[in-house]
């Protein structure tokens, strides 16, 4: 089951993505002519800052509609898998934020990634990790279970542990410098609602309009009690995996 993206709606209601980016970027430390690939740049908004520095940005997505945002944008971008990569010792860098988790065949990203740099680039991302958004995982799972008429569900997520990752890049060939786990409680200033018809799009492609509504108002009503309150609105259990890996020279 894949995960069908409107990037205008991303663009409005998932601006947090790219906000919470500032400590990514600061550790990937791009520099002016540095030829940096954008692995799943979504609606090009990070890649933007980083071609604002002066950088050779090359985008990638898997989603049409994000690529047509990202290229509206200026960037050169193109619509591909992250899993068929076709570069070879072309970056000086690989970054990627908020992708990777999407990417359900990590052996062939991280193999992809490592050909695409030169020798001595740096692969610098933030994916989803081991525990990420596990309450709202378990609130849509439940929701399939006391619903069998929506069919089977399958989730299109992959969260890992920082060694489970660590060994998917040693094991290509990166040398790796630093890779941790972070909770990051985040704030879904747009509402729980928005944010599964945005991200968890996946679970109600097969359903009709009233199973949809039906979805994501069982969905909110179960995690209500666990995520949200008047003081703080929606705060997603968000736990994040980033890391910086070399290709050595």
């Amino acid at each position: 089951m894949s995960q069908t993206w409107n990037a205008k709606k991303y663009s409005q209601d998932a601006t947090f993505v790219s906000q919470l980016a500032s400590p990514l970027l600061a550790l990937l430390a791009a520099k002016a002519n540095e030829r940096i690939l954008d692995l799943g740049c979504g609606d090009g908004t990070l890649a933007v800052k980083l071609q604002n520095l002066g950088c050779q940005l090359v985008a990638v997505d898997s989603s049409q509609s994000m690529v047509e945002q990202a290229l509206n944008k200026g960037i050169t971008a193109y619509c591909q898998s992250g899993e068929a990569l076709n570069y070879q010792a072309e970056f000086d860098a690989v970054f990627s934020n908020a992708a990777l988790h999407w990417m359900l065949k990590p052996a062939a990203v991280v193999q992809g990634v490592y050909l695409a740099l030169k020798p001595g680039g740096r692969f610098v991302a933030e994916m989803g990790g081991k525990g990420n958004i596990l309450t709202i995982r378990h609130a849509i799972n439940a929701v399939f279970q006391q619903h069998p008429e929506f069919g089977e569900y399958h989730s299109p997520w992959y969260f890992p542990s920082a060694e489970e990752y660590k060994e998917l890049l040693v094991t290509a060939g990166f040398k790796v410098q630093s890779i941790e786990l972070l909770k990051r409680p985040t704030k879904i200033s747009a509402g729980i609602e928005q944010w599964l018809t945005i991200f968890a799009a996946h679970a109600t492609e097969g359903l009709d309009n009233m199973q949809k509504r039906q979805f994501i108002e069982a969905v909110a009503a179960y995690l209500k009690p666990s995520l949200y309150s008047t003081q703080n609105g929606w705060i997603a259990d968000y736990v994040r995996l980033r890391f910086i890996a070399y290709k050595p020279e």
